[in-house]
């Protein structure tokens, strides 16, 4: 961990179980003297909690804490993974240095996150944290009407409730998946909000809190 608490991330999602892109990110973490890898869901492919772990015991080689969420297409007993120094932070809080990192899996195997949980499962994780200390949101769904939740398709698949978390707490950044082709960086108010595209496809996202978010989007 750097100077008064800064932070150096590494931020995945959409890995669907590509382990090339699990080793890939365990070489980044070391390059870039990550303090934590953040994953967005969608470790597997409809896999297995038995296979998730597989991954998530290749993370953790990077010697630095792991915390994921579930996306849509791994198992929602996902939360029930059992890795040392891998943390599922859905609905739940960790903190490193002057973080607090909340998380929002998706939970089930449906292309669309249950709205009328979104705010309950934010709220939950929020509540837990036992340190008034800047949050950053590690989610699968990303927030509505935004850069990073456009479909193919066209329109805004993200979630609404999401977005009027973040109006009202005001997270210094939210890092997200789910919408591989809405790889990009936007704003909510003074929130940065990363989609990094899908690490199954090669893309990342290294991250630096210094009192700033800055980020760069990146390859493998």
């Amino acid at each position: 961990m750097g100077k008064n608490g800064n932070l150096n991330l590494i931020v995945i999602a959409d890995v669907h179980s590509s382990r090339e892109a699990y080793e890939k990110t365990v070489q980044k973490a070391k390059e870039t003297s990550a303090d934590a890898v953040c994953v967005c869901g969608d470790m597997t492919h409809f896999g297995t909690v038995k296979e998730a772990e597989e991954y998530l015991l290749i993370l953790v080689k990077s010697q630095v804490p792991v915390f994921f969420v579930p996306g849509n297409l791994d198992p929602s007993d996902l939360t029930n993974a059992k890795v040392e120094g891998a943390i599922c932070i859905h609905a739940a809080c960790q903190n490193i240095g002057n973080y607090n990192f909340v998380g929002l899996g998706a939970m089930h195997r449906a292309f669309e996150v249950p709205e009328d949980k979104i705010m309950q499962w934010l709220q939950n994780g929020s509540s837990k944290c036992t340190q008034a200390k800047r949050t950053v949101i590690v989610s699968h769904v990303p927030p509505r009407d935004t850069k990073v939740d456009v479909a193919f398709i066209g329109g805004h698949a993200g979630s609404r409730n999401f977005s009027r978390y973040i109006i009202d707490t005001k997270p210094v950044a939210v890092f997200c998946g789910h919408i591989h082709e809405g790889r990009g960086i936007d704003h909510i108010g003074d929130t940065v909000i990363v989609n990094p595209g899908s690490a199954r496809r090669g893309y990342y996202a290294l991250v630096k809190l210094d009192g700033k978010v800055n980020v760069e989007l990146d390859r493998f």
